[in-house]
């Protein structure tokens, strides 16, 4: 075992040793881990305490995806962690299918599990695909782990091969990431999205998880967008098939979730900087939904026509948006910003930016703050001129 392959490195993770030494590591510090494993080649296979090790170390990272409890239990592959759906939003995506009155789902390019896992707790039959040997032992190893091995079938396949009819639902998550790193053609996806479209057409119902950065000329007329993030940050779009929802736009916002349809409203007008500003949530940005936001606003418009910040003169709360009170408006300028600050004696300074070339850490190293208070400056353009705009979250 001092040279084992990947595969029958993780079925030995398996076995009783396997699994007495992943909990003898659990709590292995990366700074521990050579000193831990000098100690435990003294009683287990070279090999086997390096796949230990390993796991550990990505049972660790996976916690920010899956909770500590889920991340304990589960197996993972440095890829599997990296592309998996946080479980927040596999849990809302697979509440929407249950929603639809699905009742079993073919998942195809399954990676680890976790959207398998999903459909599972939500009471869903899952046929889970991966070509991948060990993707899929993996895979079906989490829903051993889980309890959900009787609701989850892992099968070994090219998903361009599997038949879905027997399946109320289609999911398609295709990989979006080759040799050289990210993909941004969908036709570059593993399977191209022409073939995910085609898969899904066939289907009472099915979603296909996509990069959020997807152009929406590209998105196919029989399916409904929906872009999703998570405590702030965007975390994907789904192309929803069969629900009744062809050619709409939502962006939802988890937890909660809060979700805004789009109403196909004309870009909001340039107006003058208001009292506050409103910086939309990214999957707004990303839905194109800025339009949506500002209506709900009094008298809400754009600082700057190419800018995605939503202005207005009385506060108002929105979900869909974080409100900043503007106490001063200025030309850009590093020195006059330095004085300011220094005036206001603002130490913990955030910097956001929108339209600006300027480097957030470059800024904030020039100015020095120093002082009890704080502020949040952007660097942004208002019609047209690069300007600083200093204030702070205001009170809601």
């Amino acid at each position: 075992m001092n040279d084992l392959d990947p595969l029958s490195a993780f079925a030995a993770l398996l076995t009783d040793q396997g699994r007495a030494l992943l909990d003898e590591v659990r709590e292995t510090e990366p700074a521990q881990e050579l000193a831990v494993a000098t100690r435990l080649r003294r009683e287990y296979p070279v090999g086997l305490v390096s796949a230990a090790l390993g796991q550990a170390r990505l049972r660790q990272r996976a916690v920010v995806k899956f909770g500590a409890a889920d991340a304990g239990r589960m197996y993972f592959t440095p890829h599997g962690v990296e592309q998996s759906t946080r479980a927040s939003v596999a849990a809302y995506r697979a509440r929407r299918f249950q929603e639809f009155g699905v009742r079993s789902v073919a998942d195809l390019c399954c990676g680890i599990g976790g959207d398998a896992i999903a459909l599972a707790r939500a009471g869903i039959r899952v046929l889970a695909v991966d070509r991948d040997p060990l993707t899929a032992a993996v895979a079906r190893a989490n829903a051993d782990a889980l309890g959900l091995g009787e609701l989850i079938e892992v099968r070994e396949a090219d998903v361009t091969e599997v038949a879905t009819a027997a399946y109320d639902g289609v999911f398609v998550d295709p990989a979006r990431r080759g040799g050289r790193g990210r993909v941004f053609d969908p036709e570059a996806y593993s399977p191209p999205l022409s073939w995910a479209v085609r898969a899904a057409l066939e289907a009472p119902v099915a979603a296909l998880k996509i990069a959020p950065g997807i152009p929406h000329e590209t998105v196919p007329a029989e399916a409904g967008a929906e872009w999703i993030s998570d405590s702030g940050d965007v975390k994907e779009a789904v192309l929803w098939f069969g629900t009744g929802e062809a050619g709409s736009v939502r962006a939802t916002l988890l937890p909660g979730p809060r979700t805004l349809v789009g109403r196909g409203l004309p870009d909001p007008q340039v107006r003058p900087l208001g009292r506050y500003l409103y910086e939309p949530d990214g999957a707004v940005i990303r839905a194109h939904l800025v339009a949506e936001v500002a209506e709900e606003l009094d008298g809400g418009g754009l600082i700057d026509e190419t800018i995605a910040y939503v202005t207005a003169d009385s506060l108002k709360t929105t979900p869909y948006a974080t409100v900043y009170e503007i106490t001063d408006q200025l030309p850009f300028g590093v020195k006059k910003l330095k004085a300011l600050l220094r005036e206001r004696g603002v130490g913990v300074l955030t910097v956001k930016k929108r339209g600006s070339a300027v480097e957030p850490e470059e800024l904030r190293r020039k100015v020095k703050p120093q002082g009890p208070n704080s502020a949040t400056v952007f660097l942004t353009r208002v019609k047209g001129a690069p300007t600083m705009l200093l204030g702070h979250p205001a009170p809601v």
